[in-house]
């Protein structure tokens, strides 16, 4: 059952699994209700969903097409007779996440989804009805990682939430969501946000390390060559893909998909980007920064191995973003809204961005051929924008 492709396979006595294209499984039953007719005087056939393959077995769903079928025979209609079961929270839950999958952004995130659930709700109120759940179940899944995994506990909340919203949306539950009133009732401590820092190197000792990260030939070295020069994240570098590239207007856009804002961002490419990516043509692979695996990017790991071999001393790769943006304010001397862009950073208000018509892509593609030559050690002085050249 587990290798069925895309359809309705079935099982007999009007039993079917469906398998959609994202590989959702669902059980439904086809039956005849005694005495239906359809339009044109045909015994009318109805189908009914009977839950989520990987909640519901499958003698559960023959016992429950059995029990439609009974009814229909007796000319009573399954839709308004049958009664229905409350779930619990874990069944229902699955089965929110199912029928969201089309939603996610990624399959990784959907994954993290279902994954928060299973690790620290589940354990505590998996079991329970859905409906028998409040501000006591909630807390018990909160209260012990509410100031340990703050982040983790947040987006626990918000999916226990949309849990008990969706339940309450299927007749399931009545009362207002338990998360809302313990939110409002600030039955939880405040938690000062801990600032997050990525270990930076020193722009001074950026052309240094460049210059021995050239003489490896390793791909996880020229994808960090080329992270390190367009300021990008490790998942937008890793998962480039040749149809991004136009070498003739010298640009790399990254797809929304992949980016942190949601948004299209368009990369300048300088002299030396394109002579780290340009030799990699020849490999003839779906991603630019190919991994072991064929047609596989790189993993996020593998720079980040690199960076230790070279005895960096705990330097991140996230970190080279904030010595661009240090070196940016400090020897550019660049409007801000410049490096951020540059950076793919959110740059004013919601209001702001409405009226911002333009990405400044020229004064950002100075910015990164003067970054390039900085860190290659090719480029002269770096003129600052209050002087006779600006960007």
């Amino acid at each position: 059952m587990e290798n069925l492709g895309a359809g309705r396979h079935g099982d007999g006595n009007g039993l079917y699994l469906v398998v959609d294209p994202s590989g959702a499984r669902r059980w439904i039953v086809r039956v005849v209700v005694k005495g239906q007719r359809n339009k044109k005087g045909a015994p009318l056939r109805t189908d009914f969903g009977l839950g989520g393959a990987d909640i519901v077995t499958l003698n559960q769903a023959r016992e429950r097409a059995l029990e439609y079928r009974r009814m229909a025979k007796q000319g009573l209609n399954p839709r308004f007779n049958v009664r229905q079961e409350v779930p619990t929270f874990e069944e229902f839950a699955k089965q929110v996440h199912i029928d969201r999958m089309p939603t996610w952004k990624n399959a990784k995130h959907g994954q993290q989804w279902i994954n928060t659930l299973r690790d620290y709700a589940f354990p505590k109120i998996g079991r329970m009805p859905i409906d028998s759940i409040d501000q006591p179940e909630v807390m018990m899944c909160l209260a012990p990682i509410w100031t340990e995994k703050h982040e983790t506990a947040k987006r626990l909340a918000q999916r226990i939430k949309t849990v008990l919203d969706v339940a309450r949306s299927r007749g399931f539950r009545s009362d207002e969501n338990p998360v809302t009133a313990i939110k409002d009732a600030n039955a939880l401590p405040k938690v000062k946000a801990k600032p997050k820092h990525h270990n930076a190197m020193r722009w001074q000792d950026v052309p240094a390390f460049y210059a021995d990260l050239k003489t490896r030939n390793a791909m996880a070295a020229k994808a960090l060559m080329f992270t390190c020069l367009t300021g990008s994240r490790t998942g937008e570098a890793l998962g480039l893909r040749w149809e991004e590239i136009d070498f003739e207007a010298r640009l790399w856009t990254c797809p929304a998909i992949r980016m942190k804002t949601g948004v299209d961002h368009r990369v300048p490419l300088t002299d030396e980007m394109l002579a780290i990516i340009e030799p990699l043509r020849a490999m003839r692979s779906e991603y630019v920064f190919e991994g072991q695996k064929r047609h596989k990017p790189l993993s996020n790991m593998s720079m980040l191995m690199l960076l230790r071999r070279m005895q960096t001393e705990g330097v991140t790769v996230h970190g080279f973003r904030s010595t661009f943006r240090d070196w940016a304010s400090e020897v550019a001397n660049v409007p801000r809204e410049v490096a951020e862009m540059s950076l793919a950073h959110t740059v004013g208000s919601n209001v702001e961005r409405a009226y911002a018509r333009s990405d400044l892509l020229d004064k950002r593609r100075v910015l990164m051929v003067r970054w390039s030559d900085f860190v290659t050690g090719t480029g002269g002085q770096v003129v600052s924008f209050a002087g006779a050249t600006k960007i």
